[in-house]
């Protein structure tokens, strides 16, 4: 089902019941709570109601019926969780997280046929990107700005349609959905700050994963790692390979070796959520004990590697929940 909101201007209400009144249905749309003695609310002072009608549809056909009269009428609008024209389509959160943008927003636009993402700017307004804030933090964030902005526009609609504006030319980049193969940590090629960007862009909606001993084990819970703990590691100048494993005890962390660094792990999932005390005292510690010089292969994280068909597939669940 889908559900569009349209202004109304006529004197015609909505839904309403004998003698212009709202219906019970309408009213629980609306927010107007009936009175203890009656659905029809007699007696209780009756909220103004709001100056917009909300449409149900569900066919296709009824939808594109739906959607004609509404662009013939005054246009379809769109709330946007990015400043377009950066991060158009269905992603913006995500990718303003995962590319560590400074500043973001949201856009209130009108919906232009066959072109997402591309017609006029009606409303517009940024926010700084809250330091270390995960992408559903910031979904918190924008939804709130999104909803406020969204009914100043449709509280004067006309003319905030006539003062809409087109969107530059410039400065326009593209938020695509997430493939299943995005959340597979390449040790070898990404960066420390890389990594965090990308569990706090999608890791806590889909885990992280990689390769232990060719197993695929999820990375449940990363965080940084400060110069203190990677100063009792004592493998300054010594050559360590990405991917590496190390149990930091003091700190109860598995401190992980990537491109440029050290990114801590906190929890895995292994058949089973394990912390990483249990990680070491299952899985790593065992190694050390067998052999004093354990092949490197047996003792790292690797990268896994999906198939090119299952890359392609795309974590439809994850951008619902984002966009």
């Amino acid at each position: 089902m889908r559900v569009l909101v349209r202004r109304c201007w006529g004197p015609r209400p909505v839904c309403g019941g004998p003698g212009g009144r709202p219906s019970p249905q309408w009213r629980a749309l609306a927010g107007l709570g009936g009175s203890p003695g009656g659905e029809d609310g007699r007696g209780v002072r009756v909220r103004e109601k709001p100056p917009w009608r909300v449409l149900f549809f569900g066919t296709d056909q009824f939808a594109r019926e739906a959607l004609r009269a509404l662009h013939a009428a005054s246009g379809i609008l769109n709330v946007h969780p990015s400043c377009l024209p950066r991060w158009r389509g269905p992603a913006p959160i995500i990718h303003t997280v995962l590319h560590g943008d400074t500043v973001t927003g949201v856009t209130i636009m009108q919906i232009k046929p066959k072109r997402f993402d591309v017609g006029p700017i009606l409303k517009q307004e940024t926010v700084p990107v809250p330091p270390k804030s995960t992408a559903k933090e910031l979904e918190t964030v924008l939804s709130r700005l999104g909803a406020n902005m969204l009914i100043s526009v449709l509280k004067n609609l006309p003319e905030s349609l006539s003062k809409g504006r087109q969107q530059p030319t410039e400065g326009v980049t593209y938020a695509p959905k997430i493939s299943a193969g995005t959340r597979c940590i390449k040790w070898e090629e990404q960066t420390s700050e890389q990594i965090l960007r990308l569990y706090r862009a999608i890791g806590t909606i889909i885990p992280l994963q990689t390769l232990w001993m060719d197993n695929t084990i999820k990375l449940l819970d990363l965080v940084e790692v400060n110069s203190s703990v990677l100063a009792d590691l004592k493998l300054r100048g010594q050559r360590v390979t990405p991917g590496s494993v190390v149990y930091h005890k003091q700190s109860q962390i598995l401190l992980v070796c990537c491109k440029d660094g050290w990114i801590g792990v906190r929890s895995v999932m292994l058949k089973k959520t394990l912390t990483a005390t249990d990680f070491y005292n299952g899985y790593l510690h065992p190694w050390y004990q067998k052999d004093s010089q354990p092949q490197p292969r047996q003792c790292r994280f690797q990268t896994l590697r999906l198939p090119i068909k299952k890359q392609g597939k795309k974590i439809v669940a994850m951008q619902q929940c984002i966009k």
